[in-house]
């Protein structure tokens, strides 16, 4: 039993940190039940969002899917298509600060663009558009050649879709819905 300790106490304190067999007793750390006192956070404030991070955070709303969808096959990273975005008003414009050509065409059967698919065929993505109000098929292909062929009712649909994102992203006095 450990001197000074109540036998339930003694229960609790391992034997070689204050065993009463040692001797000496100024070298033993003695062992207590204190809990440490939390210090307050020094932690910097969080750092305000930059726009790459807002930019990605609004292209994952659900409205804004078609839109990522073609961003995704655009092979550009978020900063670069930031400032596309900001200096553009249109869906062709942002395209062509990304460095694609537009190529507009009356009809894209998508079927038939599947088999294309791959360097031989010239195409590298075909990113379809089920639109359930025109009961229609908006057709966008990214080529190798770095154009976007397209039709002039994806042409509009994008527009709008990119003028919504470009109004919440810009959007600095809170999330707009």
């Amino acid at each position: 039993m450990i001197l000074g300790l109540s036998s339930r106490h003694a229960r609790h304190c391992s034997a070689p940190v204050c065993s009463a067999d040692s001797g000496n007793y100024l070298n033993q750390k003695i062992v207590t039940n204190k809990t440490a006192i939390a210090k307050p956070s020094t932690a910097p404030p969080p750092i305000a969002e930059t726009d790459p991070n807002r930019f990605d955070r609004i292209l994952l709303r659900a409205e804004f899917k078609p839109l990522k969808a073609v961003f995704n096959h655009l092979g550009k990273d978020s900063p670069t298509m930031v400032a596309a975005l900001i200096t553009t008003n249109s869906y062709q414009m942002f395209l062509g600060k990304l460095g694609y050509r537009m190529n507009v065409v009356k009809q894209i059967h998508e079927q038939d663009c599947y088999s294309r698919l791959g360097p031989a065929g010239g195409i590298r993505a075909v990113v379809p558009l089920y639109e359930t109000a025109s009961y229609s098929t908006l057709v966008t292909l990214l080529n190798y050649d770095s154009s976007v062929t397209t039709t002039p009712n994806s042409i509009d649909y994008y527009d709008d879709q990119l003028a919504a994102f470009k109004v919440q992203m810009m959007n600095r006095s809170g999330d707009a819905p």
